[in-house]
Protein backbone atom coordinates (compact mmCIF):
# COMPACT_ATOMS: atom_id res chain seq x y z
CA UNK A 1 0.00 0.00 0.00
CA UNK A 2 1.25 3.48 -0.85
CA UNK A 3 2.20 5.88 1.90
CA UNK A 4 0.31 9.15 2.25
CA UNK A 5 3.17 11.14 0.68
CA UNK A 6 3.50 8.75 -2.27
CA UNK A 7 -0.21 8.88 -2.85
CA UNK A 8 -0.27 12.67 -2.65
CA UNK A 9 2.55 13.05 -5.15
CA UNK A 10 1.02 10.57 -7.57
CA UNK A 11 -2.40 12.13 -7.64
CA UNK A 12 -1.74 15.87 -7.74
CA UNK A 13 -4.51 17.48 -9.72
CA UNK A 14 -3.87 19.49 -12.85
CA UNK A 15 -4.90 23.01 -11.84
CA UNK A 16 -4.23 24.41 -15.30
CA UNK A 17 -7.30 22.54 -16.59
CA UNK A 18 -9.44 24.55 -14.20
CA UNK A 19 -8.04 27.81 -15.52
CA UNK A 20 -9.36 26.87 -18.93
CA UNK A 21 -12.80 26.06 -17.56
CA UNK A 22 -13.27 29.39 -15.79
CA UNK A 23 -10.99 31.64 -17.77
CA UNK A 24 -11.23 35.26 -16.77
CA UNK A 25 -12.26 34.57 -13.19
CA UNK A 26 -9.11 33.18 -11.61
CA UNK A 27 -6.81 36.10 -12.38
CA UNK A 28 -9.03 38.75 -10.84
CA UNK A 29 -9.83 36.79 -7.69
CA UNK A 30 -6.28 35.68 -7.05
CA UNK A 31 -4.90 39.21 -7.43
CA UNK A 32 -7.59 41.15 -5.55
CA UNK A 33 -9.16 38.61 -3.22
CA UNK A 34 -12.55 39.88 -4.36
CA UNK A 35 -15.44 38.16 -6.07
CA UNK A 36 -16.29 38.98 -9.68
CA UNK A 37 -19.57 40.78 -10.34
CA UNK A 38 -20.57 38.50 -13.18
CA UNK A 39 -19.38 35.16 -14.54
CA UNK A 40 -20.25 33.48 -17.83
CA UNK A 41 -19.86 29.71 -18.08
CA UNK A 42 -20.76 27.27 -20.79
CA UNK A 43 -23.60 24.99 -19.76
CA UNK A 44 -21.16 22.12 -20.20
CA UNK A 45 -18.83 23.64 -17.61
CA UNK A 46 -21.73 24.36 -15.26
CA UNK A 47 -22.81 20.72 -15.39
CA UNK A 48 -19.21 19.64 -14.90
CA UNK A 49 -19.07 21.71 -11.71
CA UNK A 50 -22.38 20.32 -10.46
CA UNK A 51 -21.08 16.81 -11.03
CA UNK A 52 -17.82 17.73 -9.35
CA UNK A 53 -19.69 18.95 -6.27
CA UNK A 54 -21.71 15.77 -5.87
CA UNK A 55 -18.72 13.58 -6.70
CA UNK A 56 -16.54 15.35 -4.15
CA UNK A 57 -19.13 14.72 -1.46
CA UNK A 58 -19.49 11.03 -2.23
CA UNK A 59 -15.77 10.40 -2.61
CA UNK A 60 -14.96 12.38 0.53
CA UNK A 61 -17.45 10.59 2.77
CA UNK A 62 -16.26 7.22 1.46
CA UNK A 63 -12.60 8.06 2.01
CA UNK A 64 -13.24 9.14 5.59
CA UNK A 65 -15.73 6.36 6.32
CA UNK A 66 -13.32 3.91 8.00
CA UNK A 67 -12.14 6.63 10.41
CA UNK A 68 -15.44 8.14 11.58
CA UNK A 69 -15.19 9.09 15.27
CA UNK A 70 -12.31 6.66 15.75
CA UNK A 71 -9.99 9.62 16.28
CA UNK A 72 -11.39 12.20 18.68
CA UNK A 73 -7.97 13.77 18.92
CA UNK A 74 -5.27 14.06 16.30
CA UNK A 75 -5.06 11.26 13.74
CA UNK A 76 -1.43 10.66 12.92
CA UNK A 77 -0.17 11.09 9.37
CA UNK A 78 1.09 7.52 9.51
CA UNK A 79 -2.44 6.06 9.67
CA UNK A 80 -3.15 4.45 6.30
CA UNK A 81 -6.62 5.00 4.83
CA UNK A 82 -7.48 2.37 2.20
CA UNK A 83 -8.86 3.15 -1.25
CA UNK A 84 -9.44 0.99 -4.30
CA UNK A 85 -11.54 0.83 -7.46
CA UNK A 86 -14.49 -0.92 -5.79
CA UNK A 87 -14.57 0.77 -2.38
CA UNK A 88 -17.76 2.79 -2.95
CA UNK A 89 -19.64 -0.25 -4.25
CA UNK A 90 -18.63 -2.19 -1.12
CA UNK A 91 -20.04 0.56 1.11
CA UNK A 92 -23.21 0.66 -1.00
CA UNK A 93 -23.62 -3.10 -0.55
CA UNK A 94 -22.54 -3.59 3.05
CA UNK A 95 -23.02 -0.30 4.90
CA UNK A 96 -25.20 2.11 2.86
CA UNK A 97 -25.96 4.11 6.00
CA UNK A 98 -22.52 5.69 5.62
CA UNK A 99 -24.19 7.98 3.11
CA UNK A 100 -26.64 9.50 5.60
CA UNK A 101 -25.49 13.03 4.74
CA UNK A 102 -26.04 12.24 1.03
CA UNK A 103 -29.49 10.69 1.36
CA UNK A 104 -30.69 13.58 3.51
CA UNK A 105 -29.30 16.02 0.95
CA UNK A 106 -31.17 14.16 -1.76
CA UNK A 107 -34.33 14.11 0.32
CA UNK A 108 -34.50 17.91 -0.03
CA UNK A 109 -33.36 17.93 -3.67
CA UNK A 110 -36.25 15.65 -4.52
CA UNK A 111 -38.82 17.94 -2.89
CA UNK A 112 -37.61 20.83 -5.04
CA UNK A 113 -37.69 18.64 -8.12
CA UNK A 114 -41.25 17.44 -7.48
CA UNK A 115 -42.82 20.65 -6.22
CA UNK A 116 -40.66 23.37 -7.76
CA UNK A 117 -38.39 25.99 -6.25
CA UNK A 118 -41.26 27.58 -4.34
CA UNK A 119 -42.07 24.40 -2.42
CA UNK A 120 -43.31 25.32 1.08
CA UNK A 121 -41.31 24.41 4.15
CA UNK A 122 -44.13 22.07 5.18
CA UNK A 123 -43.18 19.80 2.29
CA UNK A 124 -39.60 19.56 3.50
CA UNK A 125 -40.77 18.94 7.06
CA UNK A 126 -43.00 16.12 5.86
CA UNK A 127 -40.24 14.51 3.82
CA UNK A 128 -37.73 14.90 6.64
CA UNK A 129 -40.02 13.37 9.27
CA UNK A 130 -40.29 10.09 7.35
CA UNK A 131 -39.53 7.49 10.04
CA UNK A 132 -38.21 4.93 7.54
CA UNK A 133 -34.61 6.14 7.57
CA UNK A 134 -32.41 6.38 10.66
CA UNK A 135 -31.42 9.75 12.06
CA UNK A 136 -29.22 10.87 14.91
CA UNK A 137 -28.61 13.88 17.16
CA UNK A 138 -30.33 17.12 16.04
CA UNK A 139 -32.04 15.35 13.14
CA UNK A 140 -33.42 12.62 15.35
CA UNK A 141 -34.60 15.06 17.98
CA UNK A 142 -36.23 17.32 15.39
CA UNK A 143 -38.11 14.40 13.88
CA UNK A 144 -39.26 13.42 17.35
CA UNK A 145 -40.45 16.98 17.92
CA UNK A 146 -42.40 16.88 14.66
CA UNK A 147 -43.97 13.45 15.13
CA UNK A 148 -44.59 13.40 18.89
CA UNK A 149 -44.31 16.91 20.31
CA UNK A 150 -46.53 18.67 17.77
CA UNK A 151 -43.78 21.08 16.72
CA UNK A 152 -42.66 22.14 13.26
CA UNK A 153 -39.92 24.36 11.83
CA UNK A 154 -38.41 26.50 13.19
CA UNK A 155 -39.52 25.40 16.67
CA UNK A 156 -38.44 21.80 16.02
CA UNK A 157 -34.80 22.90 15.76
CA UNK A 158 -34.75 25.65 18.39
CA UNK A 159 -32.32 25.00 21.23
CA UNK A 160 -34.95 25.21 23.95
CA UNK A 161 -36.79 22.36 22.22
CA UNK A 162 -33.77 20.51 20.82
CA UNK A 163 -30.73 19.92 23.07
CA UNK A 164 -28.73 19.02 19.95
CA UNK A 165 -29.35 22.35 18.19
CA UNK A 166 -25.63 23.14 17.85
CA UNK A 167 -24.75 19.71 16.46
CA UNK A 168 -23.51 19.45 12.89
CA UNK A 169 -26.60 17.81 11.36
CA UNK A 170 -27.63 20.57 8.96
CA UNK A 171 -24.00 21.29 8.18
CA UNK A 172 -23.56 17.82 6.66
CA UNK A 173 -26.75 18.01 4.59
CA UNK A 174 -26.73 21.65 3.42
CA UNK A 175 -24.50 20.97 0.40
CA UNK A 176 -27.56 20.85 -1.88
CA UNK A 177 -28.41 24.49 -1.07
CA UNK A 178 -25.06 25.70 -2.38
CA UNK A 179 -24.94 23.33 -5.33
CA UNK A 180 -28.27 24.66 -6.63
CA UNK A 181 -27.18 28.31 -6.16
CA UNK A 182 -24.03 28.89 -8.25
CA UNK A 183 -22.58 32.29 -7.40
CA UNK A 184 -25.78 33.24 -5.56
CA UNK A 185 -24.69 32.98 -1.97
CA UNK A 186 -27.67 34.89 -0.56
CA UNK A 187 -30.02 32.55 -2.37
CA UNK A 188 -28.31 29.60 -0.71
CA UNK A 189 -28.68 31.34 2.67
CA UNK A 190 -32.40 31.81 2.07
CA UNK A 191 -32.78 28.11 1.24
CA UNK A 192 -30.88 27.27 4.42
CA UNK A 193 -33.10 29.52 6.51
CA UNK A 194 -36.30 27.55 6.11
CA UNK A 195 -34.87 24.04 5.81
CA UNK A 196 -31.96 24.33 8.26
CA UNK A 197 -34.21 25.42 11.09
CA UNK A 198 -36.13 22.17 10.87
CA UNK A 199 -33.34 20.56 12.86
CA UNK A 200 -30.85 23.20 14.03
CA UNK A 201 -30.41 26.68 15.46
CA UNK A 202 -27.50 29.02 16.16
CA UNK A 203 -24.09 27.53 15.44
CA UNK A 204 -25.71 24.33 14.18
CA UNK A 205 -27.60 26.34 11.58
CA UNK A 206 -24.59 28.51 10.77
CA UNK A 207 -22.62 25.39 9.86
CA UNK A 208 -25.05 24.70 7.03
CA UNK A 209 -25.20 28.33 5.92
CA UNK A 210 -21.41 28.54 5.71
CA UNK A 211 -20.93 25.25 3.88
CA UNK A 212 -23.64 26.17 1.35
CA UNK A 213 -22.08 29.62 0.89
CA UNK A 214 -18.70 28.08 0.08
CA UNK A 215 -20.28 25.80 -2.51
CA UNK A 216 -22.08 28.74 -4.13
CA UNK A 217 -18.90 30.82 -4.38
CA UNK A 218 -16.71 27.92 -5.52
CA UNK A 219 -18.56 27.99 -8.85
CA UNK A 220 -17.38 31.50 -9.63
CA UNK A 221 -14.04 31.81 -7.86
CA UNK A 222 -11.11 29.41 -8.14
CA UNK A 223 -9.12 30.83 -5.22
CA UNK A 224 -9.83 28.75 -2.11
CA UNK A 225 -8.79 31.44 0.37
CA UNK A 226 -11.15 33.94 -1.23
CA UNK A 227 -14.05 31.47 -1.16
CA UNK A 228 -13.48 30.58 2.50
CA UNK A 229 -13.11 34.22 3.53
CA UNK A 230 -15.92 35.70 1.46
CA UNK A 231 -18.38 32.96 2.41
CA UNK A 232 -17.79 33.74 6.08
CA UNK A 233 -19.41 37.12 5.50
CA UNK A 234 -22.72 35.23 5.44
CA UNK A 235 -22.26 34.59 9.19
CA UNK A 236 -22.81 37.49 11.61
CA UNK A 237 -19.74 38.85 13.34
CA UNK A 238 -19.84 38.50 17.10
CA UNK A 239 -21.04 34.91 16.97
CA UNK A 240 -18.91 32.07 18.26
CA UNK A 241 -19.07 30.45 14.84
CA UNK A 242 -17.75 33.48 12.99
CA UNK A 243 -14.97 34.00 15.52
CA UNK A 244 -13.86 30.38 15.25
CA UNK A 245 -13.65 30.35 11.45
CA UNK A 246 -11.93 33.76 11.44
CA UNK A 247 -9.32 32.37 13.85
CA UNK A 248 -8.55 29.49 11.48
CA UNK A 249 -8.18 31.85 8.54
CA UNK A 250 -5.78 34.01 10.56
CA UNK A 251 -3.77 31.03 11.84
CA UNK A 252 -3.49 29.58 8.34
CA UNK A 253 -1.76 32.79 7.27
CA UNK A 254 0.45 32.82 10.33
CA UNK A 255 1.41 29.14 9.94
CA UNK A 256 1.01 28.48 6.20
CA UNK A 257 3.31 25.46 6.05
CA UNK A 258 1.90 23.27 8.84
CA UNK A 259 -1.80 22.59 9.26
CA UNK A 260 -1.11 20.67 12.45
CA UNK A 261 -0.35 23.92 14.29
CA UNK A 262 -3.64 25.49 13.23
CA UNK A 263 -5.44 22.26 14.15
CA UNK A 264 -3.91 22.31 17.63
CA UNK A 265 -4.68 25.97 18.29
CA UNK A 266 -8.23 25.64 17.03
CA UNK A 267 -8.99 22.39 18.83
CA UNK A 268 -7.62 23.74 22.11
CA UNK A 269 -9.75 26.88 21.92
CA UNK A 270 -12.98 25.48 20.49
CA UNK A 271 -12.84 21.76 21.20
CA UNK A 272 -15.17 21.62 24.22
CA UNK A 273 -18.81 20.80 23.55
CA UNK A 274 -21.41 22.89 25.33
CA UNK A 275 -24.71 21.54 24.08
CA UNK A 276 -24.86 17.96 22.79
CA UNK A 277 -25.90 15.70 25.71
CA UNK A 278 -23.94 12.82 24.13
CA UNK A 279 -20.68 14.74 24.06
CA UNK A 280 -20.48 17.23 26.93
CA UNK A 281 -17.62 16.16 29.17
CA UNK A 282 -16.36 13.56 26.70
CA UNK A 283 -13.72 13.61 23.97
CA UNK A 284 -16.19 12.93 21.16
CA UNK A 285 -17.38 16.19 19.65
CA UNK A 286 -20.13 16.56 17.05
CA UNK A 287 -20.44 20.32 17.48
CA UNK A 288 -20.82 22.26 14.22
CA UNK A 289 -18.15 24.81 15.09
CA UNK A 290 -15.40 22.25 15.60
CA UNK A 291 -16.24 20.15 12.58
CA UNK A 292 -16.74 23.16 10.31
CA UNK A 293 -13.26 24.19 11.30
CA UNK A 294 -11.90 20.86 10.14
CA UNK A 295 -13.59 21.38 6.77
CA UNK A 296 -11.84 24.67 6.13
CA UNK A 297 -8.51 23.49 7.51
CA UNK A 298 -8.60 20.91 4.72
CA UNK A 299 -9.54 23.53 2.17
CA UNK A 300 -7.01 26.16 3.24
CA UNK A 301 -4.08 23.76 3.51
CA UNK A 302 -5.10 21.46 0.66
CA UNK A 303 -3.57 23.69 -2.02
CA UNK A 304 -6.45 22.89 -4.42
CA UNK A 305 -5.25 19.29 -4.50
CA UNK A 306 -8.23 16.96 -4.17
CA UNK A 307 -6.42 14.23 -2.26
CA UNK A 308 -4.64 16.59 0.11
CA UNK A 309 -7.87 18.47 0.86
CA UNK A 310 -9.97 15.45 1.84
CA UNK A 311 -7.02 13.79 3.57
CA UNK A 312 -6.38 16.76 5.88
CA UNK A 313 -10.08 17.15 6.71
CA UNK A 314 -10.18 13.44 7.52
CA UNK A 315 -7.04 13.48 9.66
CA UNK A 316 -8.40 16.36 11.74
CA UNK A 317 -10.59 13.66 13.32
CA UNK A 318 -14.05 13.62 14.95
CA UNK A 319 -16.77 13.34 12.26
CA UNK A 320 -14.08 12.41 9.79
CA UNK A 321 -16.33 11.10 7.04
CA UNK A 322 -18.69 14.07 6.80
CA UNK A 323 -15.96 16.72 7.03
CA UNK A 324 -14.01 15.51 3.97
CA UNK A 325 -17.34 15.07 2.22
CA UNK A 326 -17.97 18.81 2.49
CA UNK A 327 -14.41 19.92 1.72
CA UNK A 328 -14.26 17.51 -1.20
CA UNK A 329 -17.62 18.70 -2.52
CA UNK A 330 -16.68 22.38 -2.29
CA UNK A 331 -13.39 21.76 -4.08
CA UNK A 332 -15.21 19.57 -6.60
CA UNK A 333 -17.52 22.47 -7.44
CA UNK A 334 -14.48 24.66 -7.98
CA UNK A 335 -12.44 22.22 -10.07
CA UNK A 336 -15.22 20.40 -11.90
CA UNK A 337 -15.70 16.67 -12.32
CA UNK A 338 -13.37 16.48 -15.30
CA UNK A 339 -10.43 17.72 -13.20
CA UNK A 340 -10.75 15.02 -10.53
CA UNK A 341 -8.34 12.13 -11.07
CA UNK A 342 -9.73 8.85 -12.40
CA UNK A 343 -8.20 7.24 -9.33
CA UNK A 344 -10.96 8.85 -7.29
CA UNK A 345 -13.71 8.77 -9.91
CA UNK A 346 -13.44 5.13 -10.96
CA UNK A 347 -15.17 3.76 -7.82
CA UNK A 348 -17.91 6.38 -8.19
CA UNK A 349 -18.50 5.61 -11.84
CA UNK A 350 -19.12 1.99 -10.87
CA UNK A 351 -22.20 3.08 -8.86
CA UNK A 352 -23.14 6.23 -10.81
CA UNK A 353 -26.61 4.92 -11.68
CA UNK A 354 -27.31 3.10 -8.41
CA UNK A 355 -29.76 4.82 -6.08
CA UNK A 356 -28.72 5.83 -2.59
CA UNK A 357 -30.44 4.05 0.26
CA UNK A 358 -33.81 5.56 1.26
CA UNK A 359 -33.97 7.47 -2.05
CA UNK A 360 -34.78 6.95 -5.72
CA UNK A 361 -31.84 9.13 -6.75
CA UNK A 362 -28.41 8.17 -8.07
CA UNK A 363 -25.29 10.30 -8.51
CA UNK A 364 -26.19 10.96 -12.13
CA UNK A 365 -29.78 11.84 -11.26
CA UNK A 366 -28.68 14.16 -8.44
CA UNK A 367 -26.47 16.06 -10.87
CA UNK A 368 -29.32 16.40 -13.38
CA UNK A 369 -31.73 17.68 -10.72
CA UNK A 370 -29.27 20.16 -9.22
CA UNK A 371 -28.29 21.42 -12.66
CA UNK A 372 -31.90 22.11 -13.67
CA UNK A 373 -32.57 23.84 -10.35
CA UNK A 374 -29.42 25.95 -10.76
CA UNK A 375 -30.45 27.03 -14.27
CA UNK A 376 -33.82 28.21 -12.99
CA UNK A 377 -32.30 30.05 -10.02
CA UNK A 378 -29.77 31.80 -12.27
CA UNK A 379 -32.64 33.13 -14.40
CA UNK A 380 -34.64 34.17 -11.35
CA UNK A 381 -31.76 36.17 -9.90
CA UNK A 382 -30.67 38.47 -12.67
CA UNK A 383 -28.69 36.01 -14.74
CA UNK A 384 -29.46 34.49 -18.09
CA UNK A 385 -29.08 31.14 -19.79
CA UNK A 386 -29.15 29.83 -23.32
CA UNK A 387 -29.45 26.07 -23.66
CA UNK A 388 -29.34 24.05 -26.83
CA UNK A 389 -28.97 20.32 -26.26
CA UNK A 390 -26.33 20.82 -23.60
CA UNK A 391 -24.55 23.69 -25.33
CA UNK A 392 -24.84 27.41 -24.78
CA UNK A 393 -23.88 29.66 -21.89
CA UNK A 394 -25.10 30.89 -18.55
CA UNK A 395 -24.33 34.32 -17.13
CA UNK A 396 -24.40 34.42 -13.35
CA UNK A 397 -24.91 37.62 -11.39
CA UNK A 398 -22.56 36.97 -8.47
CA UNK A 399 -24.00 38.01 -5.14
CA UNK A 400 -21.98 39.66 -2.40
CA UNK A 401 -22.57 37.69 0.81
CA UNK A 402 -24.91 39.33 3.30
CA UNK A 403 -24.94 38.18 6.93
CA UNK A 404 -27.90 36.13 8.08
CA UNK A 405 -29.54 36.97 11.39
CA UNK A 406 -27.82 36.63 14.74
CA UNK A 407 -28.80 33.65 16.87
CA UNK A 408 -26.95 31.69 19.55
CA UNK A 409 -27.93 28.57 21.42
CA UNK A 410 -27.40 28.00 25.14
CA UNK A 411 -26.65 31.64 25.90
CA UNK A 412 -26.22 32.00 29.65
CA UNK A 413 -26.05 28.21 30.08
CA UNK A 414 -22.84 26.38 30.96
CA UNK A 415 -22.44 22.66 31.69
CA UNK A 416 -22.01 22.31 35.41
CA UNK A 417 -22.03 18.61 36.20
CA UNK A 418 -23.03 15.24 34.82
CA UNK A 419 -24.41 12.68 37.26
CA UNK A 420 -24.45 9.01 36.28
CA UNK A 421 -27.46 7.12 37.69
CA UNK A 422 -28.21 3.92 35.75
CA UNK A 423 -31.36 3.37 37.80
CA UNK A 424 -34.81 2.24 36.83
CA UNK A 425 -37.34 5.03 36.80
CA UNK A 426 -39.28 3.54 39.75
CA UNK A 427 -36.11 3.63 41.81
CA UNK A 428 -35.45 7.28 41.03
CA UNK A 429 -37.60 8.83 43.73
CA UNK A 430 -36.47 12.32 42.73
CA UNK A 431 -33.59 14.25 41.20
CA UNK A 432 -32.41 17.31 43.07
CA UNK A 433 -30.12 19.75 41.32
CA UNK A 434 -28.78 23.28 41.60
CA UNK A 435 -28.78 25.18 38.33
CA UNK A 436 -30.85 26.75 35.59
CA UNK A 437 -31.17 23.87 33.15
CA UNK A 438 -31.15 20.08 33.03
CA UNK A 439 -31.21 17.24 30.50
CA UNK A 440 -32.17 13.77 31.74
CA UNK A 441 -31.17 10.82 29.56
CA UNK A 442 -32.68 7.36 29.44
CA UNK A 443 -33.05 4.12 27.54
CA UNK A 444 -35.81 1.55 27.33
CA UNK A 445 -35.38 -1.90 28.79
CA UNK A 446 -37.56 -4.55 27.14
CA UNK A 447 -38.45 -7.98 28.40
CA UNK A 448 -37.29 -11.00 26.40
CA UNK A 449 -40.86 -11.67 25.27
CA UNK A 450 -41.53 -8.07 24.20
CA UNK A 451 -43.44 -7.87 20.93
CA UNK A 452 -43.32 -4.65 18.96
CA UNK A 453 -46.83 -3.28 18.70
CA UNK A 454 -45.92 0.36 18.21
CA UNK A 455 -45.95 1.10 21.93
CA UNK A 456 -45.18 4.74 22.84
CA UNK A 457 -44.06 5.27 26.40
CA UNK A 458 -45.57 8.27 28.16
CA UNK A 459 -43.76 9.87 31.09
CA UNK A 460 -44.86 12.89 33.10
CA UNK A 461 -42.06 14.97 34.60
CA UNK A 462 -42.79 17.33 37.50
CA UNK A 463 -40.51 20.28 38.20
CA UNK A 464 -40.76 21.47 41.80
CA UNK A 465 -44.08 19.64 42.14
CA UNK A 466 -45.70 21.04 38.97
CA UNK A 467 -46.23 19.14 35.74
CA UNK A 468 -43.50 20.40 33.40
CA UNK A 469 -43.43 18.03 30.44
CA UNK A 470 -45.10 14.91 29.08
CA UNK A 471 -42.62 12.89 27.03
CA UNK A 472 -43.94 10.46 24.42
CA UNK A 473 -41.26 8.23 22.98
CA UNK A 474 -41.70 5.12 20.83
CA UNK A 475 -39.86 2.04 22.02
CA UNK A 476 -38.52 0.61 18.80
CA UNK A 477 -38.95 2.76 15.69
CA UNK A 478 -35.79 4.79 16.25
CA UNK A 479 -37.43 8.18 15.88
CA UNK A 480 -37.19 9.05 19.55
CA UNK A 481 -34.24 10.71 21.30
CA UNK A 482 -32.30 9.43 24.29
CA UNK A 483 -33.52 12.40 26.35
CA UNK A 484 -36.39 11.81 28.74
CA UNK A 485 -36.62 15.41 29.95
CA UNK A 486 -34.99 18.71 29.00
CA UNK A 487 -35.57 22.20 30.26
CA UNK A 488 -33.58 25.42 30.08
CA UNK A 489 -34.01 28.97 31.40
CA UNK A 490 -35.23 27.81 34.79
CA UNK A 491 -34.71 30.40 37.58
CA UNK A 492 -31.29 29.53 38.94
CA UNK A 493 -31.41 27.75 42.26
CA UNK A 494 -32.33 24.40 43.79
CA UNK A 495 -34.92 22.34 41.95
CA UNK A 496 -36.45 18.89 42.19
CA UNK A 497 -37.67 16.54 39.45
CA UNK A 498 -40.06 13.64 39.93
CA UNK A 499 -41.43 11.27 37.29
CA UNK A 500 -44.49 9.17 36.54
CA UNK A 501 -44.49 6.42 33.91
CA UNK A 502 -48.12 6.89 32.95
CA UNK A 503 -48.64 3.83 30.75
CA UNK A 504 -46.04 1.47 32.17
CA UNK A 505 -46.51 -2.18 31.35
CA UNK A 506 -44.74 -5.35 32.53
CA UNK A 507 -42.63 -5.89 29.43
CA UNK A 508 -41.23 -2.34 29.16
CA UNK A 509 -39.19 -0.40 31.71
CA UNK A 510 -37.12 2.80 31.67
CA UNK A 511 -33.52 3.08 32.81
CA UNK A 512 -32.44 6.62 33.71
CA UNK A 513 -28.81 6.66 32.64
CA UNK A 514 -27.54 10.12 33.61
CA UNK A 515 -28.41 13.79 33.77
CA UNK A 516 -26.59 16.96 32.79
CA UNK A 517 -26.98 20.16 34.82
CA UNK A 518 -26.43 23.70 33.51
CA UNK A 519 -25.47 26.77 35.51
CA UNK A 520 -25.12 30.43 34.59
CA UNK A 521 -21.32 30.69 34.92
CA UNK A 522 -18.53 28.87 33.08
CA UNK A 523 -16.70 26.10 34.87
CA UNK A 524 -12.93 26.14 35.00
CA UNK A 525 -12.96 22.38 34.37
CA UNK A 526 -12.14 22.18 30.63
CA UNK A 527 -14.32 19.10 30.30
CA UNK A 528 -17.48 20.78 31.60
CA UNK A 529 -17.81 24.30 30.38
CA UNK A 530 -15.56 27.08 29.24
Amino acid sequence: MMTGNEMMNKFKLCICAVAVLVAGVSCSTEKTGKLPEEVTLSTEVLMDKVRGAWAGQIIGVTYGGPTEFKHTGFMGDQVEIPWDAHVIKRWFDTHPGLYDDIYLDLNFVEVFQKEGLDAPVESFVKAFANPEFPLWHANQFARHNILYEGLTAPESGHWTNNPHADDLDFQIEADFAGIMSPGMVNVSSAVCDSIGHIMNYGDGWYGGVYVAAMYALAYVCDDVSTVVTEALKAIPEGTRYHSAMADIIAWSKQYPDDWHITWALFTHKYGVNRGCPDCVGYSTNIDAVLNSGYIIIGLLYGEKDFYRTIDISTRCGQDSDCNPSSSGGILGAMLGYSAISEYWKAPLEEVADLTFVFTDISFNTAAEYSYSQAIELISRNGGSSVEDSGTGEVTIKVQKPEPVRYEQSFEGHWPKERVVLKKKLDDVKSIGFDGKGIVVRFQYERAADYVDDGFIGEVETYLDGKLSRVSRTPVLDGSGPLELYWMYNIPEGHHTLTFKFVNKRPDVDILVTNYLVYGSTPKTDPHLGK
